[in-house]
């Protein structure tokens, strides 16, 4: 690249810093102080409508409030991604939807979730809301101005063969469809409708063809509901949990640049460079697609910084290489570009599969944390192979040519990590194992294998009407020891209602015994009255079938990335030890939350999936070598030649493996040590997942590949014998023979000097 390209490439990339800087900046601002410009933060960090509902014809059964609670959340859920719904004693079922403050508008856009029948023109029912599996808004037409707006229904397969038998008698006439005794449509019958499948035409916008289909899924609910309550509620977390993370995340930051510049030298200003974008990137596209960040969409940003920096760090590391090959530094450069694409792009794309099953699978935070995740990696790939590429072949076009700005690698002993991979694996199982006879001697003693958060297990909603309007500073520092002395547990939540002096204390489930211990302590230390105090049992937040969609979610995610490592690698035996190292990791986790009885509840989801992202990226990048390496071998039977071959890719790559995870692992322990109680919960088994990715990347995916062609497929390993070394008395005779003859040909040489 020419000097003057080179100038204005700069330039330009450093204007274009500035401005998202700038906004990126002004976003953060406003997101701390919450105003509208800020971005949308979930109910755990800002707070939000809390709307509950009530069963109109008694105590219906728990089959029925499980059906309900699951398609609630579905549906509170096109208001947020982070919504969650949960049952409030026999009959009523409570709504919080973060981000939003208005609850009478919330209310009047989500309706009265009520009964849904569809109709004979003889007013009677033939279908309900449980027959229709889904209604969806579309519009039909190529052009925008000719364009048609229609629902198009789909039926379960029972309701399939009664709508066909209807609408076969009733071509020509009106069915309508009636929703709390009201007709909200009247579509008129074309012709036998079979197959499943329908639309419902004539509607003048997409506004209206939404609403309808928005009243038609809604009103598939297993029990009728009418709402009691609703109220606006503030943050679990204060606004310092808030504030420390961004202070967090800058210190972090900063601190990985400054380590990227001093490693990396030229390369690790061009890092710090393409991070400061990236972070700007990453903050401006989810203020301007209104992703509701939460906890755990900390989690996947934090895990797209690191990967970012991967990134960078997989093609410095080439190109430090190239450099030690004698090759010119703009070859190298180049050429670390070149060979670093594809361990990148590998990476990268199996953990987009990861994120992508998660948000079509998942629900709650986990979808939050999909859709963070997704963004990072798209702009970390965009920033490292684009933006870093620009700003290299700049700086060398500026004149930067001298090959020790870049670091040449140095030459390293090769380690032999795969000759111990018998050892390693003995002292992870022998780890995992203390983590389950932990969590059975916990069982056992009555405590629960682990210590399940309220979003698992449900507990008891205390509502006290105090004497002042409380922040949620005040609740977390005054109210909760409190409520700890009584309950003897730190997971409490604090939540205060606005516009009130109400506030709201969920914990584990209290008996009557704690309950009356607890609103005596209330009134001892805040001279509430007893009747001001009301108690409710609380069911989990986290639904059976959110956790069977979030369990199942990762199930599919791993298959999908063992069939596509299988694809890449072309061997099923680099895909099934990327996926058991894995394992591996989740096992080594949740012992860690089995020790430390650190809470489980949402958060936890949000750590093993941080975990799968992190984890599989640092495998690849490993296994990507080994198979460069083993292309260019000639000896690939050989069992000793093959170790050697896998140990020195291992060492080739081992100082990227650190520096990654030396990146990630500061972001995560300065939020660690600056983050308010739930954030620390949160980040310290992050912490052991870096640590533990990192280890079984090296260790135990490299020795279970080595096991694995060992001993099992078509083209095993085998143990080439190599040459019989000779006795000592023949190798003495050997060289007395082969003296004298050393001995003449020096005279030789020196007869020919002579001459």
């Amino acid at each position: 690249m020419k000097k003057s390209k080179s100038i204005v490439a700069i330039i330009i990339i450093v204007a274009i810093i500035a401005a998202l800087g700038y906004y990126a900046f002004g976003v953060l601002s406003a997101t701390k102080d919450k105003e509208d410009a800020g971005i949308k933060l979930g109910l755990d960090l800002a707070g939000g409508v809390s709307i509950t509902y009530e069963a109109v014809d008694g105590a219906p059964s728990s089959e029925d409030m499980a059906d309900t609670i699951y398609k609630l959340q579905r549906r509170a859920e096109s208001y947020s991604t982070e919504a969650s719904v949960y049952q409030q004693g026999d009959d009523r079922i409570t709504i919080e939807i973060p981000g939003v403050s208005d609850a009478n508008e919330v209310l009047e856009e989500l309706g009265t979730p009520g009964s849904l029948e569809f109709q004979t023109p003889d007013g009677e029912a033939f279908l309900d809301g449980d027959d229709i599996a889904d209604a969806q808004a579309a519009s039909t037409g190529s052009d925008v101005n000719d364009s048609g707006y229609v629902v198009e229904l789909t039926l379960t397969d029972e309701a399939a063969e009664t709508f066909a038998e209807i609408t076969g008698e009733y071509v020509g006439q009106q069915l309508p469809i009636v929703y709390d005794g009201e007709t909200i449509s009247s579509p008129t019958v074309q012709s036998q409708i079979t197959g499943g499948t329908a639309q419902i035409t004539g509607m003048d916008s997409y506004e209206e063809a939404e609403e309808l289909a928005s009243m038609i899924r809604i009103g598939s609910l297993s029990v009728e509901l009418e709402e009691v309550q609703s109220e606006v509620v503030s943050a679990q977390l204060g606004s310092d949990a808030i504030s420390t993370s961004l202070k967090a995340a800058a210190i972090g930051l900063a601190i990985v640049m400054i380590l990227l510049i001093i490693f990396y030298a030229v390369p690790g200003v061009v890092a710090a460079i393409a991070l400061a974008l990236y972070t700007a990137l990453v903050v401006s596209v989810i203020n301007v697609f209104d992703v509701t960040l939460t906890l755990p969409g900390i989690a996947g940003i934090i895990l797209s910084i690191g990967m970012a920096v991967d990134a960078n760090v997989i093609i410095f590391a080439r190109i430090r290489e190239e450099l030690a090959a004698d090759h010119s530094v703009l070859v190298s450069i180049k050429s670390g570009f070149k060979k670093g694409l594809s361990a990148i792009v590998d990476g990268n794309i199996t953990t987009l599969i990861a994120a992508a099953v998660l948000g079509a699978r998942g629900s709650g935070s986990v979808r939050g944390f999909a859709a963070t995740l997704a963004i990072g990696i798209v702009l970390s790939m965009f920033t490292a192979l684009v933006i870093s590429r620009i700003l290299m072949l700049s700086f060398y076009g500026l004149g930067v040519k001298n090959e020790r700005a870049y670091r040449k690698a140095k030459a390293r002993k090769t380690i032999n990590f795969i000759g111990k991979r018998r050892i390693y694996f003995l002292v992870s199982i022998v780890i995992i194992v203390i983590g389950f006879g932990y969590m059975g001697y916990q069982s056992n003693q009555g405590n629960g294998a682990l210590n399940y958060s309220l979003e698992f297990v449900g507990g008891t909603s205390t509502t006290v009407e105090m004497d002042k309007d409380y922040t949620v500073e005040e609740l977390e520092s005054e109210v909760v020891p409190v409520v700890s002395e009584v309950t003897n547990d730190s997971a409490i939540q604090t939540q205060n209602v606005s516009d009130s002096n109400a506030i709201v204390i969920k914990t584990r489930t209290l008996d009557l015994e704690e309950r009356e211990e607890l609103s005596t302590a209330l009134q001892e230390n805040f001279g509430v009255a007893e009747e001001d105090i009301q108690y409710t049992n609380i069911s989990s937040t986290i639904s059976s079938e959110m956790r069977s969609d979030a369990l199942w979610a990762v199930i599919i995610a791993a298959i999908l990335m063992l069939i596509y490592i299988w694809f890449r690698f072309k061997d099923i035996r680099y895909a099934s030890s990327a996926v058991l190292a894995l394992v591996h990791d989740i096992l080594i986790v949740l012992t860690c939350y089995a020790l430390t009885r650190i809470s489980v509840g949402s958060t936890f989801i949000a750590c093993m999936l941080t975990l799968i992202g992190y984890s599989i990226n640092d495998t690849i990048v490993i296994f990507d070598r080994f198979r460069e390496n083993l292309t260019n071998a000639r000896e690939k039977k050989d069992a000793d030649a093959v170790m050697e071959i896998g140990n020195k890719s291992i060492t080739q790559t081992i100082t990227r493996s650190i520096m990654t995870s030396l990146t990630t692992f500061v972001m995560v322990f300065v939020l660690y040590l600056l983050g308010v109680a739930t954030i620390k919960d949160f980040a310290l088994p992050l912490i052991v997942g870096i640590i533990s990715g990192t280890y079984s990347s090296i260790a135990i995916a490299s020795g279970l590949w080595f096991s694995f062609k060992l001993h099992i497929g078509k083209e095993k390993l085998v143990r080439i014998p190599k040459a019989v070394k000779q006795p000592k008395e023949e190798q003495k005779t050997e060289k007395e023979e082969t003296e004298p003859k050393k001995e003449l040909v020096s005279q030789k040489r020196k007869k020919k000097k002579r001459r």
